[in-house]
């Protein structure tokens, strides 16, 4: 099991790489997981919480999660960012 949290710890909150390993699952391990990221103290008072999922809709709905309102949020996609592309460019003397 594990997840990531990327956060200022007031206004954004961006949950990713959520997981639990298949031989675990079933046990509410992820909903656990949820509710001790959505209570814990620190985060309580987050304004903005992201998340991305292919096929976990209804475990976030659970928890308030719903899709964006159309128009008001932006994203800058970049699939290849990892792969054999274009490397970095540079700009100023070398």
């Amino acid at each position: 099991m594990q997840a990531e949290l990327v956060t200022d710890l007031a206004t954004f909150a961006y949950l990713a790489d959520v997981f639990v390993l298949e031989s675990h699952r079933g046990r509410g391990l992820s909903k656990w997981l949820m509710e001790s990221a959505m209570d814990h103290p620190d985060l309580r008072r987050v304004r903005r919480w992201h998340l991305v999922t292919r096929d976990a809709h209804g475990l976030y709905a659970r928890f308030g999660f719903a899709e964006p309102a159309a128009g008001r949020h932006m994203e800058r996609l970049r699939p290849d960012a990892y792969g054999a592309g274009p490397g970095p460019t540079r700009s100023g003397p070398s």
